[in-house]
């Protein structure tokens, strides 16, 4: 059996650390509809601060017990990922719900409207990285320095060319 190459090795690598960033910024690629990065533990230990779910379009009549949605806050704009602990229908369809690390149940049921959708699947640990990107410093990181490192790269390469004659020597 022959061996992979150095090269086939690093382009191996590259696809695998790459693809989590592609499906978090293009969540359709894997037929989901929206990824958000966690920010608390409430839903560990599956899920945890700093990892990244995806979250699917679904009817909301489809929820189950058991399903772990993501949802506006009633009352406000922040948005929850919980397991659904209770489906109630009582002529407007609601949802109970919990964090698997919180010893009690969400105080305020979720209307239907506030699901923005269930969780197909997280991505442990990106969001740390995806949350760094967004400040300041990884501003900074990500693009000034790679951006400075580009124009440099080039200016030598611009500065070398005028002084090298068309033999290759000294001028």
């Amino acid at each position: 059996m022959k061996r992979p190459t150095p090269r086939t090795l690093a382009a191996i690598v590259l696809v695998v650390v790459v693809a989590p960033f592609v499906v978090f910024a293009v969540p359709q690629a894997v037929g989901a509809s929206h990824s958000y990065v966690v920010l608390s533990d409430s839903m560990s230990p599956e899920i945890r601060a700093g990892d990244v779910v995806i979250v699917d379009d679904v009817q909301v009549d489809s929820i189950e017990t058991g399903d772990v949605i993501t949802y506006e806050r009633p009352g406000g704009s922040q948005l929850v990922t919980h397991r659904v602990i209770e489906v109630r229908d009582d002529g407007v369809l609601s949802f109970r719900t919990k964090g698997d690390a919180n010893e009690d149940p969400d105080p305020t049921p979720v209307p239907a409207g506030n699901v923005v959708g269930v969780v197909l699947f997280h991505l442990p640990l990106i969001g740390h990285v995806i949350s760094f990107a967004g400040s300041d410093l990884g501003i900074v990181a990500f693009v000034i320095l790679p951006a400075v490192g580009l124009a440099v790269g080039e200016l030598y390469d611009l500065y070398k060319e005028a002084t090298v004659d068309s033999d290759g020597g000294e001028p």
